[in-house]
């Protein structure tokens, strides 16, 4: 047995017996060994802990084995300060809340792995809020954030974290307990006597260092924060912020809140290029901005091409833009700076911002921006490194213009973007890790990025703190002085060098440990990857960590991640089965690890994250793959088989539908066909339709028939055998437009259920003959309109990514391009117009595929335009296929549903229901027994003209 298993071995142990959480199976050790940064390093072990006493139990095994210990957070370190060789505390899961609110004094007490959203959430009903906001506020924690001093996009306004805490506890590496705050404004410092002596002694052989090179500018936050040690302001609470968990573990903090304002209205200028957006930003500055953020055509170049022209909200005219937020009480104040801004000619063009949802989708491209900026303008994975280093503003532009030319001179591209008015630029490169000299090019470049940055008199941090990423090169900012002054400081706080090691001082390499380096899979896979050069490890490593999929993103009305909501753990997550697979390419886990099994179980297949997550994750195609890989010339399990396979099974049962039902409603039969299909007993059985829907149409006579424009109608199985009705309402609504709907022949079907259950061989030959023919419909300009939103989902992306490279590659495109959903079609009608709904209420369930991969926007467009009340919900509805009536999966789709679902209906009983997609009708009718309809049905009058 190696030291390393044996030590692995002896710290789970000594853990466990201490009655701690303890998770150290292969699975969990993917999933942290890297954050949002380049690098990967499993731990040995992974602690939950629930209480402080647990915290001070797991040092003090880290202290007798001598074994390192690393606090976490949300996971969203883009520095590699989360993650370490020993033991990682993941304060997220339990210790989470907010313990107590003082509206009185304006401060809430909180402990570490309180998520940013969540405090604002209970702060807000008392009218003020925590006033430092990251991007990834919806799943930062608030002891991340403190040790890193995040700042945030409103960092102008409120200030650093730093400027926004009063109190903290600390446990101490030697175990004692450390606090620090401010009594009547004086700072204080409970703690060991020997500790405050020893770092006075520390300052006072190196305050020159100190006094000169420290706190030059706002942003100026790498190292330590050594200017609060000067003897005339001993703030040792402060010196702690930005830390990064190597000096003390954080398990409790006052933060001080602010009231927001009530008037917010966005400037949104346009310049020629972002270095006259920096050059102007020190002047937008002057007129009391909370906000002063830049971008420029780079970045939202990516977001066009990830989500089409309908993602850019309008915008004043240039190549780089500056988003500023002007606020206050009183409206006429700013409205009038916001205007005088405006007209101060500091660009090519600007404007005026009042409307709240134009003003939230400006600042959805900045706050996606960490994200989004994982796809470089080259469309290879970009990565952080040098990411968030700030100069004094008023050097900005000068800046800019110099990286952009180091940039450029290295042969890679990147897309700037950040706080423009603190001088604080955010970026990630293309660094060509995939070649075999891709870590002399990260060493070259960030070694000579350092340079210009401490050629500017900046910081290599302004941010996210300088963690693995960047500690190596602080002696290219400070003198040896001040380096040694930072070793001193950790001796003195930590002499066994136990937490956090690697971070700061003595730092590891800044290119050891990179994840992605060298790393390829191209083997045997089903999929193409057409976006990532076929090779799965770039989809997979796409996953930059920003961990977007641990917020509820249904506030935006996204869907990703519903398992994740649901359970709370980081397995269940987009990025922890991200980490897990990162793992398989790498070769360290099989296809058929339990980790994998583990990881993928509770995956709902909705493609929620295709769309929602910034970086374009596609976990439920990863999934797919996963299954095929696993299961190729394998016994399946038996949902593989009844589920699976549905289509077949329906168009069987669809001869003799009264007898298929028949036998369903006997209980004993009912009970066993059940446990033999690997169906949960609780889930009800939809009826096979009397009358399949090609029976129907084959009944239809000459005189039914019109002499519209020809449109393919992509009968799917759940529309022929289940819900026929609604594929009468599709032809009678397109007859009512002006189209006369042709079929494909019987048996045409997208494969879906094969895809879903990785049964990927079969599904490519279905698929292949469906493409075939409808191809030729293409081929004659005749558009396929889909009505199964995840059936018309297959034939607009999935065909593609599994034909793309065979012979039918070129039909299945144009298949794809000329896929249509009905409100699509519908909406470029000339002529056509929705009925008159006014007055009806509708609650509408949109399907995650319609909404990933399709787009609801046409959609809403076109109910708004009936005039009826329309509540969208967002979120999936638990249900996604053949995942939530799979046993073990039950409570999981429920718990989904009753996210958003579930209380909408609740909330409004007479409502008409709309959900487009069998499965979310399915839920809806299991669940609560009310009746939905499709699209279709709304517009044809369906629901009042009963089926004959």
């Amino acid at each position: 047995m190696s030291s390393l298993t044996t030590l692995q071995t002896d710290a789970a142990s000594a853990l466990r017996r201490a009655g701690l959480e303890v998770r150290d199976d292969a699975g969990t050790k993917a999933m942290y060994s890297t954050d949002a940064s380049l690098y990967r390093i499993p731990p040995l072990a992974v602690v939950r802990p629930r209480h402080v006493d647990e915290v001070a139990a797991t040092l003090a095994v880290a202290r007798d084995l001598g074994v390192p210990l690393t606090s976490r957070g949300g996971g969203t370190s883009i520095a590699g300060n989360a993650i370490g060789r020993g033991i990682v505390v993941d304060f997220s899961r339990h210790l989470n809340r907010v313990l107590e609110v003082d509206p009185a004094t304006r401060t809430a007490r909180v402990e570490p792995g309180t998520v940013h959203a969540v405090l604002q959430k209970a702060v807000l009903p008392h009218g003020v809020r925590f006033g430092p906001d990251p991007s990834s506020h919806p799943r930062c924690t608030i002891g991340g954030m403190i040790g890193n001093n995040a700042c945030g996009n409103r960092a102008l306004g409120y200030g650093r974290t730093s400027d926004n805490v009063t109190a903290m506890t600390h446990l101490l590496a030697s175990g004692e307990t450390l606090t620090t705050g401010y009594d009547d404004g004086t700072p204080f410092a409970h703690g060991p006597a020997s500790l405050l002596d020893e770092l006075r002694t520390a300052t006072g052989r190196h305050l020159a260092a100190v006094r000169t090179e420290f706190d030059q500018f706002g942003r100026q936050l790498s190292g330590y924060a050594v200017q609060h040690l000067l003897p005339e302001r001993f703030d040792l609470g402060q010196a702690l912020i930005g830390s990064e968990g190597t000096l003390g573990v954080l398990t409790e903090a006052t933060v001080r809140l602010v009231k927001d304002p009530d008037h917010r209205v966005v400037v949104a200028i346009g310049f020629r290029d972002i270095v006259a957006a920096g050059e102007a930003a020190p002047t937008v500055v002057t007129f009391g901005p909370t906000a002063c953020e830049g971008m420029d055509e780079r970045l939202v170049g990516v977001l066009r091409a990830r989500r089409g022209d309908s993602a850019i909200p309008p915008m004043p005219r240039g190549g780089a833009w500056l988003f500023v937020e002007i606020a206050g009480d009183d409206r006429t104040d700013v409205l009038d700076r916001a205007h005088a801004l405006a007209a101060a000619g500091l660009g090519l063009e600007a404007s005026v911002v009042e409307d709240p949802a134009t003003q939230a989708r400006l600042w959805r491209i900045r706050e996606d921006g960490a994200g989004l900026a994982g796809r470089a303008p080259s469309g290879k994975p970009a990565w952080p490194g040098l990411e968030d280093a700030a100069v004094p503003p008023q050097r900005l532009g000068a800046y800019l213009a110099r990286f952009d030319e180091l940039v450029a001179g290295h042969g890679m591209t990147s897309a700037p973007y950040g706080h423009f008015g603190d001088g604080c630029m955010h970026v990630r490169l293309d660094y060509p890790l995939d070649r075999p000299d891709g870590l002399r090019v990260l060493r070259e470049f960030l070694t000579a990025a350092a340079g210009l940055v401490a050629e500017f008199g900046g910081s290599i941090s302004g941010e996210h703190g300088d963690g693995r990423a960047r500690g190596e090169l602080l002696s290219l900012m400070y003198s040896p002085g001040a380096i040694a002054l930072f070793g001193a400081v950790k001796n003195a706080f930590d002499p066994q060098n136990l937490l956090n090691p690697g971070v700061l001082v003595d730092p590891d390499p800044f290119d050891a440990d990179v994840r992605a380096a060298g790393v390829s899979y191209r083997k045997n896979l089903a999929f193409i990857y057409e976006h990532d050069g076929g090779d799965l490890a770039q989809a997979l490593h796409r996953c930059t960590g920003v961990g977007k999929c641990r917020a509820d993103n249904s506030a935006a009305g996204g869907v990703m991640c519903p398992s994740y909501l649901a359970t709370r753990e980081e397995k269940d997550s987009t990025r922890g089965r991200a980490r897990v697979l990162q793992d398989v390419v790498r070769g360290d886990l099989d296809w058929r690890s339990p980790a994998v099994e583990e990881s993928l179980d509770l995956c709902l297949a909705c493609k929620g994250c295709g769309s929602d997550c910034p970086t374009g994750i596609d976990m439920a195609t990863y999934k797919s793959e996963a299954l095929y890989q696993k299961f190729k010339g394998k016994l399946r399990p038996r949902s593989h088989y009844s589920l699976g396979r549905l289509p077949q099974w329906a168009r069987l049962a669809g001869r003799a539908p009264r007898l298929a039902n028949l036998g369903m409603r006997l209980p004993g039969v009912k009970r066993l066909a059940l446990f033999g299909a690997g169906v949960d007993s609780r889930r009800s059985v939809p009826e096979f339709a009397r009358t399949p829907f090609r029976r129907w149409w084959s009944r239809q006579t000459e005189a039914t028939r019109t002499a519209g424009a020809p449109v393919m109608l992509f009968v799917d199985s759940f529309s022929d055998g289940f819900s026929p009705e609604v594929a009468e309402a599709t032809v009678q609504v397109l007859r009512d437009a002006g189209y006369e709907p042709q079929l494909p022949s019987a048996g045409t079907c997208c494969g879906l259920t094969w895809i879903t259950t990785g049964q990927l061989d079969a599904a490519r030959r279905i698929l292949g003959s469906t493409v075939t023919e409808l191809a030729a419909a293409a081929r004659a300009g005749i558009p396929v309109v889909g009505i199964e939103p995840s059936c018309t989902a297959v034939l607009r992306s999935d065909a593609v990514e599994l034909l793309g490279n065979s012979p039918l590659g070129d039909d299945a495109r144009l298949v794809a391009s000329s896929t249509k959903t009905l409100a699509e079609l519908l909406t470029a009608t000339d002529g056509w117009t929705p009925p008159d709904l006014s007055g009806t209420t509708i609650v509408a369930q949109p399907h995650c595929h319609h909404h990933a991969v399709l787009g609801w926007n046409t959609d809403r467009a076109l109910l708004a335009r009936t005039g009826a009340d329309i509540q969208t919900l967002a979120g999936c509805c638990g249900l996604a296929g053949n995942f939530g009536v799979e046993i073990g999966h039950y409570e999981v789709s429920v718990k989904v549903a009753e996210a958003n679902l579930l209380p909408a209906l609740d909330g409004k009983p007479d409502a008409v229901v709309l959900a487009d997609g069998f499965s979310c009708r399915t839920q809806i009718e299991d669940l609560r027994e009310r009746p939905s309809l499709h699209l279709a049905q709304l517009l044809a009058g369906a629901a009042r003209q009963p089926r004959g």
